[in-house]
């Protein structure tokens, strides 16, 4: 009997160098849970990793900001935003640290192992030391003058301003953020792993993936291997890493203060959680420390990485290109399910202008499991699946009230305040004349899928259940028994807000039966009917637990409360007997006079499960997201701006920049000259598509050198908040090339 199939589920891990806000969490947490949890609830054997990404030179910086060490930062944000984590309902089997000595072993053991394939290669480049510091300068420690357009705070590889990439030696004016010193330029000896040698066979892997994978992510994947992957440094001259000192194959002078760069360590953090997850299960007796083998290296599990778009190529091609070189039985990610960006009441995200939600905030204003499940529940229905989306306070509110509240929680609140007033908060027992509901709904559930298939026998069934029951009973069994198919056929391809609506949906039914049912009638005229009404209401309200369970984790619990912890929520569960509660959500799982308890049940006032959201709440949530107005940009005059001299030319030649994946040289035509310009699009353009193009550039910029190819101008385009580029481009028929742009 072949061995059944088990789930790997991993979220990006968050850098601990911050707070986690709401984009955080739409990106790739909350999808994860959310799927973690419905295939438990399947019974299906899941493991879901996590963790702290803690190395890096974004650490240091936040360290020398805060006054503080490396250690002190990382601490200090790993603990607080682990235990917001636990707050929202994330239920992460592991949740570890890159800082751990068994990480530094598994990212050591991978380096290792490359260097005596000779996938790593050995070069020494020139790069910016500060003297006085004694250390060499990682790019965002240097700021000086932008070669391409004088922008005088540009990075050390990137002006943020024109959005050009260089060589760091190329920035004009260089300054030390450590010292405020002129750095000096030194050799320095890196490893470059050789991505190069991994085309083809990543080539085919994204192939393999193209119907089944999010076309973004496939488009994104497919995009930069076209321009062709090329060697990429994989070490940095930092203190703050993982060492590569004591590595068998490399001199002690040179791997002195070398370190593993933390985009190549990071990824493998999964593999490093796993195995201290096997080594804790060994301790209490639920398995051996080898059994993280199990789902890395078995063909019988597969791997499904969550993760924002900005993390699409290092778990598409990088990580799967590491996984296939160590030739170690590693298996691939079978699905990349990546998420576009959330931002925040139309504008993205920004904690230097005070624009952001954090984890840690929310819960201290809404501490209460059922505004952290309505939380939850708003940003599950505007996940950014296919595009950026946003988050709005007021469709907060909305969401709690018009629905989780007056939808749901109101289905339930009434079912249970009428048993309570009328069937002593007891089960109703089915009177004769309904005697044989649950069998007949068993048998429905049974074969709802074969009577579907067949319509004339599906009709037949349907005339003959509604003479015994009546129409609305089947109508709301059939909407049952259709959604959670189809809520499990959306969540199985990752369409998180396709399956909540769906479960919603059966919500709305269900208030509709009881509606048309009528039991505040019928529990004086036909009692009856009134008993059957709200057996079948009392069964929905636990089925809808069950399937609410993956998002609204507290409430479900609640419920489950109320029927003698009748089903789990999708929390982690060693045992070998699993229970498909998934399944059982077809049936009525509630015995006859079970006994029901709830909150205040002696008391008169009704119990709600979702409270209101007031205005006056969500007036000082929006007041808290007062912008705080940035540094204006210094105001320059009309003489000034009229020194700039902007000309049409049409692109002749192009061609990409050797070594850099960013640059393409171009060859322009102004009219009366040729010029050649570098300019940072490979990432948006190919070269072909360039070609014949007329766009304007700026004609009277300095030369500069870009990665030691001269560049005499710069041309125009536009860049989105998500990262994408634009050419500014004119009709080339109707204005002549080198036209005066004013």
């Amino acid at each position: 009997m072949a061995e059944k199939l088990r789930t790997l589920v991993t979220s990006a891990l968050p850098y601990s160098n911050g707070y986690l806000h709401l984009g955080h969490l739409a990106g790739a947490y909350l999808p994860a849970d959310i799927y973690a949890r419905f295939k438990r609830l399947q019974a299906e054997e899941l493991l879901y990793i996590c963790g702290s990404d803690e190395h890096g030179v974004a650490i240091t910086i936040a360290a020398d900001k805060e006054k503080s060490s490396p250690k002190q930062i990382i601490d200090k944000y790993h603990y607080a935003n682990y235990e917001a984590f636990q707050k929202f309902g994330m239920s992460f089997d592991m949740y570890s640290r890159t800082s751990l000595p068994e990480h530094r072993e598994t990212a050591r053991e991978f380096f290792s192992d490359f260097l005596k394939k000779g996938y790593l290669l050995e070069k020494e480049e020139e790069q910016f030391f500060d003297p006085k510091a004694e250390i060499f300068l990682p790019d965002r420690y240097i700021e000086g003058i932008c070669p391409n357009c004088g922008y005088d705070k540009a990075r050390g590889d990137q002006c943020d301003s024109c959005g050009a990439y260089y060589n760091q030696i190329d920035l004009k004016e260089p300054k030390s953020l450590v010292t405020g010193e002129k750095p000096v330029v030194r050799k320095t000896t890196h490893w470059y792993m050789q991505f190069d040698k991994f085309q083809e066979f990543l080539e085919n892997y994204i192939n393999s993936k193209e119907r089944r994978w999010k076309e973004n992510v496939v488009q994104q994947s497919k995009s930069w291997l076209k321009q062709g992957l090329s060697e990429r440094a994989i070490t940095r001259d930092l203190s703050w890493g993982i060492s590569i000192e004591g590595v068998e194959g490399i001199a002690a002078e040179k791997a002195k203060g070398k370190s593993i760069y933390v985009w190549f360590e990071a990824v493998l953090g999964y593999i490093t959680a796993t195995k201290l997850w096997a080594a804790e299960q060994e301790k209490r007796g639920l398995g051996a420390a080898e059994d993280w083998k199990k789902w890395w290296k078995d063909a019988a599990s597969r791997y499904i990485a969550f993760i924002g778009k900005d993390n699409i190529v290092f778990h598409t091609l990088i990580f799967p290109a590491m996984l296939h070189a160590r030739d170690d039985g590693y298996i691939l990610p079978e699905n990349v399910p990546a998420n576009e960006f959330l931002n925040l009441e139309g504008q993205k995200f920004s904690k230097s202008r005070n624009w952001s939600i954090d984890l840690i905030d929310f819960v201290k204003d809404f501490p209460e499991e059922y505004s952290i499940d309505s939380l939850r529940y708003t940003l599950a229905m505007n996940l950014p699946e296919t595009r950026d989306s946003d988050f709005y306070w007021k469709d907060y509110q909305s969401r709690n009230n018009n629905e989780l509240s007056a939808i749901f929680g109101n289905f339930v609140n009434r079912t249970l305040e009428f048993v309570r007033a009328n069937f002593n908060l007891q089960v109703p027992n089915l009177p004769e004349k309904y005697k044989n509901l649950a069998e007949d709904w068993k048998y429905f559930a049974e074969n709802y899928d074969d009577l579907k298939g067949d319509q004339q026998k599906f009709e037949q069934y349907k005339k003959s259940f509604i003479k015994k029951y009546s129409e609305n009973d089947f109508q709301i069994l059939s909407t049952l028994l259709a959604n959670i198919g189809l809520v499990s056929k959306h969540y199985e391809n990752f369409r998180f807000r396709d399956a909540i609506t769906e479960t919603m949906n059966i919500s709305r039914a269900a208030n509709k039966y009881f509606n048309d049912e009528e039991p505040w009638k019928s529990v004086k005229q036909d009692r009856e009917k009134a008993a059957k009404s709200l057996y079948m209401s009392v069964q929905l309200c636990n089925s809808l637990g069950i399937l609410f369970a993956p998002l609204l984790p507290f409430s479900a619990q609640k419920i489950s409360s109320f029927f003698g912890n009748n089903f789990e929520t999708g929390t982690p569960n060693y045992d070998n007997e699993k229970t498909n509660f998934w399944e059982k959500a077809k049936y009525p799982l509630l015995e006859e006079g079970f006994r029901i308890v709830i909150p205040n049940q002696q008391s008169e006032k009704p119990f709600v499960l979702f409270p209101r959201v007031e205005d006056s709440q969500i007036k000082s949530q929006i007041e808290k997201l007062s912008v705080q107005t940035e540094e204006q940009e210094p105001l320059i005059s009309f003489d000034d701006f009229m020194k700039v001299k902007f000309r049409t030319a049409i692109i002749l030649e192009a061609e990409k920049v050797k070594k850099s994946k960013k640059l393409i040289k171009l060859q322009v035509d102004l009219g009366n000259e040729k010029r050649q310009i570098v300019a940072g699009i490979a990432e948006h353009y190919s070269p072909e598509e360039l070609i014949g193009k007329t766009i304007v550039v700026v004609a009277n910029l300095q030369p500069a050198k870009l990665m030691g190819v001269e560049s005499n101008g710069m041309l125009l385009a536009a860049n989105s908040p998500d990262g994408k580029l634009a050419l500014i481009t004119v009709e080339g028929d109707k204005i002549e090339v080198g036209a005066e742009v004013r």
